[in-house]
């Protein structure tokens, strides 16, 4: 049953909605309770994941030069305090100028680490958390290689989304703009025509997606990477997560071996591991942070309720945050979308971003969020890995993760770049194991969320019951609209991007071999008949 479905169930059904009330003192006593139980038992698949990363870390590091940079190395304090600049990094006085006007005054200890030894000309494998500057560590050295030998098809960067490559080639541009660098970004979902116009006009830079860059190497007269110098791969246990492997074995066949190569990853798998041996040559390895690490300014905190008054307790929570910046996730397509519409309904500025969305409302979202035009992002997973969001005051999981590496990295949208945040996921009677999997993993513990006191939160259930249902009407509307839409829209069957990466995340059914429009109309699930293969990113 939806959270959709539950609510409004709860809110039409009085007797349910009071034995849901008269249940809920005890429910944070018997949590409480439930928390305090040791959980070895409940590590499942969090543990194993990060048994088999311990694992593939102990086998990498066995060749290759290392430098372990965690907290508790004492090489990491000697880096900061005599790295002030990024001009004693070795970096060009121009890309240094541009990096002060983008607002990066010091070194990150990614950035410090990593950006001398990439200059050196050695291929590196970066570990770091989130938000802690990876995208400028590889950047700048590709910039200051192209300072010294501008040419074109000289640097490639490979990212798992859409979104996360339109951020990458907005800092390429901006830190590149002092020596005109040319950027192309290649993603799926866009016209072919129009990128290979974009290709033929030899940038510096592509930015892409694995699968649509793939399309274009096989299908676009005369453009090869025989010339290219630098690669890079950013998300690289992301990218492999979602199938990409393949694709990047049949990429590294098609440039020159005689390349610098750079790969990021938030955790080291086996996979990642593996993919590192093929493709970096006696690679030196930077670290910062443990791999089930989250910042210290950030403030992690739970909020126990009923399930039924999810609903209640969000609206409580967004009243008590207006004016501040905040983040919401869901598990699914369809409560990002219904949780948007309930936040509009009540009088918040609240917009959705998920995979049903066309790219260009995608990025529209993504975009007014940033500048501040709307005050809550309602989202998928689609935004919980490498998008930079400047200012995101509170983080709100409204479903608590399954995995305990995609709550790091929802967590990870705030307190970035040493700046402070707040996050607090919802747990429910049904989500306490889960809790408990995270804070094992994490090493702490969430303390309780303040100021929700259950009777000032439950003067709100009636008009939230009320827009619950306005809100299941109009969900109602959309899908049948957007379901009509996909039907009339078809697309190309050199169209890369059959199904958005968030999409699979999200739980969304794969597509059938049975008849309707291959494609997608303003974010319907409905009419998406067609390839038995999955498209390529």
């Amino acid at each position: 049953m939806s959270s959709a479905d539950s609510a409004s169930g709860s809110e039409s059904d009085g007797s349910s909605s009071s034995a849901s009330s008269s249940s809920g003192s005890s429910l944070r006593q018997s949590t409480r309770a439930h928390r305090s139980k040791a959980s070895a038992q409940h590590l499942d698949d969090d543990v194993s994941d990060k048994e088999e990363e311990d694992s593939a870390s102990e086998q990498e590091g066995q060749s290759g030069d290392e430098v372990n940079a965690t907290s508790s190395d004492p090489s990491i304090k000697q880096v900061e305090e005599q790295t002030k600049s990024f001009a004693e990094l070795g970096v060009h006085p121009s890309i240094c100028e541009a990096c002060e006007s983008m607002g990066f005054k010091k070194p990150t200890p990614i950035q410090a680490q990593a950006i001398p030894e990439a200059l050196g000309g050695r291929d590196i494998i970066g570990l770091a958390e989130t938000g802690s500057g990876k995208t400028a560590a590889f950047s700048i050295p590709l910039l200051n290689a192209l300072w010294d030998s501008p040419a074109p098809f000289y640097g490639l960067i490979l990212a798992p989304t859409r979104e996360l490559c339109y951020q990458i080639s907005q800092q390429v541009e901006g830190l590149g703009s002092v020596i005109g660098v040319r950027c192309a970004t290649i993603v799926g979902g866009m016209d072919m025509m129009a990128q290979s116009i974009a290709l033929g006009k030899r940038p510096h830079v592509i930015v892409a997606t694995p699968g649509r860059l793939m399309d274009h190497l096989e299908n676009t007269k005369g453009f090869s990477l025989r010339a290219l110098k630098f690669m890079i791969m950013d998300e690289a246990d992301r990218l492999l997560d979602m199938d990409f492997g393949p694709i990047i074995d049949k990429l590294l066949l098609a440039i020159p071996r005689d390349r610098t190569t750079m790969l990021f990853s938030a955790t080291m798998t086996t996979r990642v591991a593996k993919l590192q041996r093929a493709s970096l040559r006696n690679p030196i390895r930077v670290e910062v942070g443990s791999k089930y690490q989250t910042v210290s300014t950030l403030s992690q905190h739970y909020l126990f309720m009923p399930f039924a008054q999810k609903d209640t307790y969000l609206v409580h929570l967004a009243n008590e945050q207006a004016g501040q910046s905040v983040l919401v996730f869901t598990r699914t397509v369809h409560d990002a979308q219904r949780v948007s519409i309930l936040l509009r309904l009540l009088g918040f500025s609240a917009i959705p971003l998920h995979g049903q969305l066309s790219q260009t409302a995608r990025l529209g979202a993504l975009n007014k969020f940033k500048a501040g035009g709307r005050a809550i992002l309602v989202a998928t997973d689609v935004a919980s890995r490498g998008l930079d969001i400047p200012a995101v005051d509170l983080v709100v999981n409204y479903d608590i993760p399954t995995h305990s590496k995609d709550y790091i990295h929802r967590v990870g949208r705030t307190a970035r770049a040493g700046r402070s945040g707040r996050s607090v996921t919802l747990v429910t009677q049904y989500d306490v194991e889960l809790l408990q999997r995270i804070e094992h993993v994490i090493g702490q513990k969430l303390t309780e969320f303040p100021g929700c006191e259950r009777e000032m939160v439950m003067l709100l259930s009636e008009r939230v019951g009320q827009a619950c249902r306005e809100a299941i009407r109009e969900m109602k509307d959309w899908k049948g609209s957007a379901g009509g839409a996909g039907k009339r829209k078809r697309r190309g069957d050199k169209d890369d991007m059959d199904r958005d990466d968030d999409e699979v995340q999200a739980g969304m059914p794969s597509r059938g071999r049975g008849g309707g429009g291959r494609g997608r109309g303003g974010g319907g699930a409905r009419g998406r008949g067609g390839h038995k293969k999955r498209g390529r990113h």
